[in-house]
């Protein structure tokens, strides 16, 4: 795709499902990829993969719900791989539980994570973008943002809440050659909907809930995403911003 060579791109959540998937499409694009997530050695099984194709990539280990860490982080990055002119916010937690039975230190994980984290990561990136003279953002949601979740209020509410603050920053920055999009994949096989479902009283009757639900009668992929996520961040979506894309096997046929 047109564009994408050269680029420093941060990913979140690189160490695994959607984000290593991520972060290999894009070093494949010829981009030099920093691959951050919480865990040190799933990042660096990234890279590694990344390196044997003959890609770049460096590791970088951060809580992104920790703004002094990101900050840090951030500025290494520059420092190791040039100003990150693309970042996908992709990292997430989940727990599969009905809100009247959750309690308050679980919000404040979920939110932590899901939104908070987010907005460190546009706080402490998008200031490098204007300085560079243009970027892209694609922050990954949910199609529970879009349409709700039993069992996920408090996690499709972060989602929800990352899809405002990507229409808003969309407007914001629009002239300032930044564009912002959101992608929500629908339940995808990954480690994260495992565990999610773990936390069910059935966890196979769960996926298979999940996976009865989508049209296309199967669970996403993490090479599903790729794709969509390389294109808004090329050359070729100049002209796409503030657009959210739902890539669920038709779970969601939102207009």
């Amino acid at each position: 795709m047109k564009g994408l060579s050269g680029k420093t791109v941060i990913i979140t959540g690189g160490g695994g499902g959607i984000g290593r998937a991520v972060c290999q499409r894009f070093a494949a694009e010829g981009s030099r990829v920093a691959v951050l997530d919480r865990d040190s050695a799933a990042a660096q099984v990234t890279v590694d993969l990344i390196r044997e194709a003959g890609g770049k990539a460096v590791a970088y280990a951060a809580d992104i719900a920790d703004y002094d860490a990101i900050t840090q982080t951030v500025a290494a990055i520059e420092k190791d791989l040039g100003v990150p002119t693309v970042l996908v916010n992709n990292a997430g937690f989940d727990r599969f539980m009905p809100f009247l039975k959750t309690e308050p230190k679980l919000w404040e994980q979920l939110i932590s994570i899901n939104l908070t984290g987010a907005l460190n990561m546009h706080h402490v990136v998008l200031p490098k973008m204007l300085e560079a003279g243009g970027g892209k953002v694609i922050n990954i949601a949910s199609d529970a943002a879009r349409v709700g979740s039993s069992g996920e209020a408090v996690y499709a509410a972060c989602k929800a809440g990352l899809v405002g603050l990507s229409k808003t920053l969309a407007r914001e920055l629009a002239t300032k050659n930044i564009n912002v999009n959101v992608v929500c994949p629908g339940p995808t096989d990954t480690a994260l909907l495992k565990s999610v479902a773990e936390t069910s009283s059935n966890p196979e009757k769960l996926l298979e809930a999940f996976k009865n639900a989508v049209p296309m009668r199967r669970l996403g992929q993490p090479e599903d995403y790729p794709g969509i996520i390389a294109l808004l961040a090329s050359d070729d979506a100049n002209f796409i911003t503030g657009q959210v894309i739902s890539v669920s096997g038709g779970l969601t046929m939102a207009g």
